[in-house]
């Protein structure tokens, strides 16, 4: 009995594989909502939090294919912050060649700008080759990261590869990825519910914290709860500042910072994390972080793109 449901299972999954390509958008995303979330969305009057992801996704703002594009974003971000918050750049090759490899430090990392887990960490160059890293980068580069979960702003981005600085502490550690879901103001200052994710590339575990650092009872995802929570990034406050200042006026967007040793570095812009379909645990949150996202909402303006170029307030 159990091997028939296996492989029932298996069929099942082959079969939405292939046939996922085919389907219209819409019906993609429902059918992806009602697979990982437990229930049909509804598109016409959302009242979760993936629900309104979901409509972003069909329904994108022109400008979002331009910062969510992780090279096309830094011109905005040095306007905005400072150059002195972007991780170094190594290279962006118009072409991955041997010569290229032989250039890079013993230590990089290797990514695409176009879509989400194109990421290759390389501590020791001697470890890896040219040959492995290219079939990697080239299947990347062909991925159309559209077709992939149908966020529509991610089409219109050419995929290009680029090596950046490798970040670590003090210590040689890899710093944790900090999430920050910007929900814009109250009357008790800025909206924030940060997730951190620690320990990426291992063993991961993921936390959510509020603006003033208490710890909720939440997990999103599939990141596991860690036993003992992860202590007050340093320089807190400073690191508030800067992601308000960052992404005024651009509504709802989940901002990705690295802090290693208290030194604030810029990640990425995403504007449809999860592509609707992330499982809330315990499921409230979905409609608690639906009704910050429809405050949000009612006092959205468009993105035009004298404020791109500016990086100016909004």
């Amino acid at each position: 009995m159990r091997s028939t449901t296996a492989w029932l299972n298996k069929g099942l999954r082959g079969a939405w594989r292939a046939a996922k390509y085919l389907i219209p958008d819409e019906l993609f995303l429902r059918l992806s909502h009602r697979r990982h979330v437990g229930r049909f969305p509804s598109l016409g009057a959302p009242r979760t939090f993936n629900e309104f992801i979901l409509q972003r996704c069909l329904h994108p703002e022109p400008l979002w294919s331009v910062l969510a594009d992780k090279l096309a974003v830094r011109e905005f971000v040095k306007a905005r912050i400072g150059e002195e918050h972007l991780i170094p750049l190594i290279a962006v090759p118009e072409v991955f060649t041997e010569e290229v490899f032989a250039s890079l430090p013993n230590a990089f990392v290797m990514k695409t700008n176009h879509g989400c887990a194109f990421v290759k960490i390389v501590e020791d160059k001697r470890q890896t080759s040219f040959k492995e890293l290219n079939r990697l980068a080239q299947a990347w580069l062909a991925q159309d990261f559209y077709h992939s979960s149908r966020e529509r702003h991610y089409r219109p981005i050419k995929p290009r590869l680029y090596f950046e600085q490798l970040l670590v502490d003090r210590a040689g550690n890899i710093p944790a990825d900090l999430k920050m879901n910007m929900f814009g103001h109250d009357r008790n200052g800025p909206i924030i519910y940060a997730g951190i994710v620690a320990d990426r590339f291992g063993t991961p575990h993921g936390d959510v914290f509020d603006v003033n650092w208490n710890h909720l009872d939440l997990a999103v995802g599939h990141y596991p709860r860690s036993k003992i929570p992860p202590l007050k990034p340093p320089h807190w406050d400073e690191i508030v500042r800067l992601a308000t200042r960052l992404v005024d006026g651009l509504g709802y967007v989940r901002l990705d910072l690295y802090v290693p040793d208290g030194k604030i570095y810029f990640g990425e812009l995403t504007f449809t994390p999860g592509a609707g379909v992330f499982p809330f645990h315990p499921d409230r949150y979905d409609y608690e972080w639906g009704q910050l996202f429809r405050n949000m909402t009612e006092q959205e303006r468009p993105i035009d793109n004298e404020t791109f170029k500016q990086g100016s307030r909004v």
